[in-house]
């Protein structure tokens, strides 16, 4: 049976109500898919005339009980006996006995003496709405299927944040300018990497702690990114304005542009 079923009668509702004296009776319902499909403790107490309503109503010597003493003297009952139980759990406030609750809860258990029990399920009777508890398993499970939804939703969009470079490594940007579908080009590269090594800079080390030595360091990194950055955009690295060509023998070869300057086409 799904872990999402429920079971509720709406005729017990409207005849009887619900508390905490004929909850159990409810339980027991013959239409209740929750219910053990053996005889329960519950049900020979009920052939017995033992029910915490009718204890309340009549007590054992004819005088009736409160509901808590009712209730008290039901669970004195079903320790007497051995097999599958129903026990109703007590209300954390004691004043919940003697008025209606949104919630009960029950306890399924498979008793072997008076004072050995096991524990084979727990059920919540919400607004007269039966429902069994979850497993620890399947908590664990919904719990992981959870994680990994949300660890994979944050890895998606740090990987449109990180980009690699075999002469730079493996950069972060965190700025929306860079976090492009069609990639980053070498000249947004070499921005990145200038703005990781300002941060750098700026995070372990305190205005004036540098010396002049590590200054001037620093100036000539950033000289030589721009350096980089003028030689890619360059044609002769590019190839894209500069066709090469053989001429003459084998051992000789000179390069002709296609481009020529307004002194060479006047010649």
């Amino acid at each position: 049976m799904s872990e999402t079923a429920s079971f509720v009668d709406p005729v017990f509702l409207a005849r009887f109500g619900l508390q905490r004296a004929n909850v159990i009776d409810y339980f027991l319902h013959p239409l209740n898919p929750f219910r053990a499909t053996v005889n329960t403790s519950n049900d020979v107490l009920a052939m017995q005339g033992i029910t915490i309503g009718i204890l309340m109503q009549q007590g054992l010597n004819g005088e009736p009980l409160t509901p808590q003493a009712a209730e008290e003297e039901y669970q004195s009952s079903l320790t007497r006996l051995t097999g599958e139980q129903y026990e109703l759990l007590p209300p954390a406030d004691p004043s919940m006995y003697m008025q209606p609750s949104a919630l009960y809860t029950l306890r399924h258990v498979l008793r072997t003496s008076g004072s050995s029990t096991k524990i084979l399920g727990i059920y919540y009777v919400v607004e007269g709405v039966i429902y069994k508890a979850p497993a620890v398993r399947s908590l664990c499970k919904a719990h992981v299927a959870k994680t990994l939804g949300s660890l994979s939703s944050t890895l998606d969009a740090l990987r449109r944040c990180t980009f690699f470079n075999p002469s730079i490594g493996y950069l972060w940007a965190f700025e929306e300018e860079f976090q492009k579908d069609d990639g980053v080009g070498p000249v947004e590269l070499q921005q990145l990497a200038r703005r990781r090594k300002r941060r750098k800079v700026l995070d372990h080390r305190r205005p004036g702690e540098r010396t002049p030595a590590e200054e001037e360091g620093i100036r000539a990194t950033e000289a030589m990114d721009q350096i980089l950055v003028r030689l890619a955009r360059s044609p002769w690295v590019t190839g894209k304005t500069a066709d090469t060509k053989i001429v003459g023998d084998a051992s000789k070869v000179a390069v002709s542009t296609t481009q020529t300057s307004g002194s060479d086409r006047a010649d």
